[in-house]
């Protein structure tokens, strides 16, 4: 299977699909954030490895807890996975935490706030002007 056909690509969602039902309904874990969330999810083309790309919602201590219990549960998740999708081999998962998400609310943040700098000094009357 190639990388970007289309079959790698319906394996890829159909996996982060159940890993999302997964992590959000099956597991029990308290140290699991409510708001986790599988962004992406990369399946090796034999089928043996998967990259799971977990984004949390919290402070740094919440996602150090969530990334320690699903690699904790990385079994329980595997087992589970390998019922729910019918693949010739389950993959063995790894999760990376992805901080996508953050960067991009505190980088439209920065942009707002140049935004609203750039409509403060336009909205001022400049009064060094000299008439010649």
């Amino acid at each position: 299977m190639r990388k970007n056909s289309v079959k790698h690509v319906r394996v890829n969602q159909a996996v982060q699909k159940e890993l999302s039902n997964i992590i959000r309904n099956e597991i029990k874990d308290p140290r699991v954030g409510i708001m986790t969330s599988v962004t992406a999810v990369d399946v090796a083309t034999d089928l043996k490895t998967c990259k799971v790309y977990i984004s949390v919602l919290g402070d740094e201590k919440a996602k150090e807890d969530t990334m320690k219990a699903l690699d904790k549960a990385e079994g329980f998740i595997r087992r589970a996975l390998a019922s729910n999708l019918n693949m010739r081999n389950t993959p063995k998962l790894t999760f990376i935490a992805d901080n996508s998400i953050e960067y991009g609310v505190k980088m439209s943040a920065m942009i707002n706030d140049v935004m609203e700098k750039e409509a403060v000094k336009e909205s001022e009357p400049e009064s060094g002007e000299d008439d010649e």
